[in-house]
């Protein structure tokens, strides 16, 4: 494979910051107080669970990142490794993931405001979207800088609410773990929030427009991964310590809830703020993930070649961000964020999965490849990157599930259709048209001749029928001599 044509712009202050930002979804934030309600006060443990479990994968990323630094991260790993069927299945799901991530975070950004303003959640919602969809056709530069800016603002509000909450919050004694829901509340606690962290998985997608790739790509990420554990673990011990879980979970915007109780409104306020603008930066993350890998899946023939157009003066993927963005907005406008949270870690630990199954792969298929970074303690670390991912399926919403084989049924499809090719499936549907055809004409002939006989009922349309069956079984006739004749 040719590497792709998208400009390097990224340097490791941008690179962190896109991880970091991509993951302070405002999605993440509403979300919490169902967890709590889930997993009580030990949903601070469940968060800094989450945060390890991703770093584990995250090592695997940044191996694999700077020996194959190509647009399109999961899904190019898993070509490079196994190619075929298993890498197309790990770039649909990847795709599928950062469109349901990138409606979540337009949802929390809606959901945030609504907290102090009455808004209709969709319209915002969709809103959103339309105007980070420009911003990425712009350019990955400006996506950058946007942002850089958008995340420091988030990070220094964030530091505030910690600093006030901690503060304000009793003395450490009196803080006691517990989990109303017991040992399998905690689990499914933490399948949901597994995706609090995927935002360091952002870097991965943007690794072919970063600057000297084999030596930011594993710092961003390692830096980004380990401050979104600390800033996650902070943030909800702040709020268990302030407020109980139970309470927590009745709220739509819980961190805004316990800023006002530490702050006043003036805080809850500013706290909104922070928060809603953590969501547009998830969202110019998740629109951009996305349109990254529907460009790498293009790029080997998966999707249509239209895809692969890079617009002339902002040198980005602007057909493949338009074509994803108009299946977010499908997907924004159900508003059911907690399915959509179960179906971003359905996909999410499909590609994690396939990920550290490709480092292993890739170890043994190609020893002497270049590697700038080696995950440690291999292969311990992608042996529990995979264990520990795919032990919280067991825990995901059963709808959730049933979507996500119905969307690997409709994946295997597609990739044969493309491995059959469009001119053998034209003289399979021109056969099909020939027997359909050929079995209506006889059918005609029956009735015609009284060999069936019709119900009193219908006799009187018994010549309608004849001539309409005739009909029918021309135009597939013809249908299928037109697709058997096609030229290939």
């Amino acid at each position: 494979m040719d590497k792709s044509s998208l400009r390097k712009e990224l340097g490791l202050f941008h690179a962190t910051i896109l991880g970091i930002g991509g993951s302070l979804s405002a999605g993440n934030f509403v979300i919490l107080g169902h967890a709590a309600g889930l997993a009580g006060s030990s949903i601070v443990m469940v968060v800094f669970i989450c945060g390890i479990i991703s770093l584990l994968t995250m090592l695997s990323y940044c191996e694999l990142g700077t020996a194959i630094p190509r647009a399109g991260s999961e899904y190019t790993f898993a070509k490079v490794a196994y190619g075929g069927i298993v890498a197309f299945i790990t770039g649909w799901f990847e795709w599928l993931s950062n469109m349901f991530y990138a409606a979540l975070s337009s949802l929390g950004f809606a959901y945030i405001i609504s907290y102090f303003i009455p808004i209709n959640i969709s319209v915002v919602a969709i809103l959103m979207v339309v105007i980070f969809t420009v911003i990425n056709i712009r350019g990955v530069k400006e996506v950058g800088t946007t942002e850089s800016i958008l995340t420091i603002a988030v990070l220094g509000i964030l530091a505030i609410y910690v600093w006030t909450g901690w503060l304000s919050s009793p003395v450490m004694d009196t803080f006691k773990l517990s989990a109303p829901g017991g040992l399998l509340g905690t689990f499914v606690a933490t399948a949901y929030l597994f995706e609090l962290y995927l935002g360091a998985e952002a870097i991965a997608v943007a690794q072919a427009e970063i600057k000297n790739p084999e030596k930011i790509i594993p710092r961003a990420m390692l830096l980004s991964s380990g401050a979104l554990i600390v800033i996650y673990t902070a943030i909800v011990y702040v709020a268990v310590r302030i407020v109980p879980p139970e309470i927590l979970s009745e709220k739509a915007s819980p961190i805004a809830f316990v800023a006002e109780q530490t702050m006043g409104t003036l805080g809850a306020v500013l706290v909104t703020i922070a928060i809603a603008i953590a969501g547009l930066a998830a969202l110019n993350e998740a629109i951009m993930a996305q349109s990254r890998i529907i460009y790498a899946l293009s790029r080997d023939g998966y999707f249509p070649k239209v895809f692969l157009k890079v617009h002339k003066r902002f040198g980005t993927p602007y057909v493949a961000v338009i074509i994803s963005s108009i299946f977010t907005i499908a997907m924004t406008a159900t508003g059911l964020v907690n399915f959509v949270v179960y179906a971003v870690n359905l996909g999410f630990i499909v590609g994690f999965s396939l990920v550290n199954l490709s480092l292993i792969k890739l170890r043994r298929k190609k020893p002497l490849l270049e590697r700038p970074f080696k995950a440690p303690l291999y292969p311990l670390t992608p042996i529990a990157g995979i264990v520990t991912s795919l032990m919280l399926l067991a825990f995901i919403d059963v709808g959730v599930l049933t979507l996500g084989a119905e969307l690997t049924v409709l994946a295997l499809l597609a990739y044969h259709i493309r491995m059959v090719g469009y001119y053998r499936i034209r003289v399979a549907f021109g056969g099909i048209s020939l027997g359909i055809g050929g079995f209506t004409m006889l059918l005609a002939y029956l009735i015609q001749t009284g060999f069936i006989a019709l119900p009193s009922m219908l006799s009187q349309w018994a010549t309608t029928l004849f001539y309409g069956l005739v009909f029918v079984s021309a135009i597939h006739v013809l249908a299928g001599v037109l697709n058997v004749t096609a030229k290939a």
